[in-house]
């Protein structure tokens, strides 16, 4: 018997074929032609008409993920430049170059690994080979696959050969980090980007598969299947030999989710049920029974992780086709359970399960973790009403009722100096004041809680604007109201929804208290409707060292008066002819008597 092999393409290869060897899935069924190419349309074109149209170049750069078909496409190329019957888009492959090809033994094809050969000795040795004519092909092609592991010194002993190779030399270079590649080199290189293959592309493959080999599988079961492979052809068929070993029968849903160590959707629908409801016990029961099922721990906090982006896809309008794992039957509930979430507690809780399986890796408690994790996003408030809460309270507004367990409380309001605090305010239910309501006695002025007033069209009340809605208010007021409220000093901001009107030291307040307070209630509820949320105002009285303060001048500081002095333009002039600077400045000292 020969010694050489059997010019058999590795696709038709299969046990029994080749004696007692067995060749595995992923290389029996690795695509032989351009049409065989799965998910990848635009190389497979681009490819095809270069060869058409004699516009070959001499080097390719093929980027992508694992497992997507760069160095399967490196092999097409090869076989259509090198086929017997003339280079064509269409390779025979029946010919012993392209048999050879596929199975990576042929002479003028070299399949070089650029993690075992990275040194500039490997590359010398290639650079010394490349004027040697091929032969019995037409050219001599080099496929480097992880080109990004060869050294920096490495790369710049190919640059030259790179750049104006010999005729008969073509490079292809396989690679799945870009990035690691001198832009020296990707400038020589034409570079085709190699997307993950679709899960519908996938599924049609495994499909094939199967019934070339004679087995059965649920459809649901193939889609599990492309699923878990994240774009990657060759996962995909490594995951259906493992299975077709596990199933002898039939490969099901439920034997692909025993092997991968996933937890089905009725689990997974249960806990995250009792994540949603914030049921922290039940929670790590359910997870607890899955562990003991002999379910995974990184496994399943993936799918959580997968899960709640479905869930935050489906809440922000993306369609069926978009979800990762949840099956198109169930978008529609899973968009109302994220709607009804809000979208930023679920980027929390996804946040939270990335973080989680990060930390996996590097943790011998996985268990412990993953639970840590579970009450963590079992305990998040509702942080969409968290931020309209806050909004509303840094503009002074009321709080918003919310129909969440978890009680919310605002902060204390502070009362001016020498007063009492204000009540507290509870977000059950906006506080309605009426005629019977207790008085209460601030700076010595009956104060009542302001009228609830409608809250569209909310002004935010801040110092520059506070003068100009008191101007408003005393415009609105009426009788004797508005000639009590004239005589005020200033007004000022004590807390995000009370005012401060204080009087200059003197004033009397010796009416009757029940008069003083039907004025402040009037005040009070003209405020509120000019700024549309309850105010509350407080009457104050200035002490006598501040009276007139309005009228006086600040007195200026020393660096003010010398700054003042410097710009005098006499004074410039005459510290730049005398070269000197200003020590210091002395009033007159009749400056008094005569006014001056």
């Amino acid at each position: 018997m020969s010694s050489e092999p059997t010019p058999v393409d590795d696709r038709r290869v299969s046990k029994g074929e080749a004696g007692d060897q067995y060749v595995v899935v992923a290389r029996r069924y690795r695509p032989g032609s351009f049409s065989d190419l799965v998910g990848q349309p635009q190389v497979s074109e681009a490819l095809q008409n270069a060869i058409a149209t004699q516009r070959i170049g001499h080097a390719y750069l093929f980027t992508g993920a694992r497992g997507v078909g760069k160095t399967s496409t490196a092999r097409i190329l090869a076989k259509a430049l090198n086929c017997a019957e003339g280079t064509s888009c269409k390779p025979c492959e029946r010919c012993d170059i392209c048999a050879s090809i596929a199975r990576g033994e042929d002479v003028d094809v070299l399949e070089i690994d650029g993690a075992s050969n990275r040194g500039i000795d490997e590359i010398r040795q290639l650079r010394s080979n490349v004027n040697i004519r091929p032969s019995r092909g037409r050219f001599k092609i080099y496929i480097i696959d992880e080109v990004h592991m060869l050294t920096t010194p490495a790369f710049n002993a190919l640059l030259k050969t790179l750049e104006e190779p010999p005729e008969h030399v073509k490079f292809i270079f396989c690679t799945t980090d870009p990035e690691k590649i001198p832009i020296t080199v990707l400038s020589r290189c034409q570079r085709f980007d190699f997307a993950p293959v679709d899960t519908e592309s996938i599924v049609d493959r495994l499909r094939f598969i199967v019934d070339s080999e004679g087995a059965a599988a649920d459809d649901a079961a193939l889609v599990l299947l492309a699923q878990r492979a994240n774009g990657s052809l060759r996962d995909s068929q490594s995951l259906l030999e493992q299975l077709l070993a596990f199933s002898a029968t039939r490969i099901t849903v439920a034997a692909v989710h025993q092997m991968l160590g996933t937890a089905g959707d009725e689990r997974l629908a249960q806990l995250v049920a009792h994540i949603v409801g914030r049921d922290v016990g039940a929670a790590l029961r359910e997870f607890d029974t899955a562990i003991s099922d002999g379910i995974d721990v990184g496994q399943l906090v993936e799918q959580l992780l997968t899960h709640f982006r479905d869930m935050m896809a489906a809440a922000v309008g993306c369609s069926a086709e978009f979800m990762l794992q949840v099956s198109p039957g169930e978008h529609e509930q899973l968009a109302a359970t994220g709607q009804q979430i809000g979208t930023p507690t679920l980027l929390a809780m996804a946040q939270i399960m990335d973080e989680c399986l990060v930390r996996l890796r590097q943790s011998s408690h996985p268990r412990i973790l993953a639970e840590v994790a579970l009450v963590r996003i079992c305990q998040i408030e509702d942080l969409e009403q968290l931020a309209t809460l806050i909004h509303r309270v840094s503009g002074g507004g009321p709080l918003p009722i919310t129909s969440n367990p978890t009680t919310v409380r605002a902060p204390r309001a502070t009362a001016p100096s020498g007063g009492f605090p204000a009540p507290e305010t509870k977000p059950s239910a906006p506080v309605v004041p009426n005629e019977t309501d207790v008085p209460q006695q601030i700076n010595g002025v009956t104060s009542r809680t302001a009228p609830p007033t409608e809250p569209d069209g909310e002004i935010d009340v801040h110092s520059g604007n506070v003068d100009e809605i008191w101007q408003q208010v005393l415009g609105q007021l009426e009788d004797l109201t508005s000639d009590f409220a004239r005589f005020y000093d200033r007004v000022s901001i004590s807390a995000p929804n009370r005012l401060v009107v204080s009087f200059q030291a003197g004033y009397s307040f010796k009416k009757e208290s029940c008069e003083r307070a039907d004025r402040k209630s009037k005040i009070e509820t003209t405020l509120s409707k000019i700024v549309g949320r309850p105010m509350l105002v407080d009457l104050a009285v200035l002490p006598e060292e501040v009276r007139d303060s309005a009228n006086r001048q600040p007195k200026k500081t020393r660096r003010q008066r010398m700054r003042e002095t410097e710009s005098n333009p006499l004074v410039s002039r005459a510290l730049e002819v005398f070269e000197a600077e200003v020590q210091r400045i002395e009033e007159p000292a009749n400056k008094d008597a005569s006014g001056g």
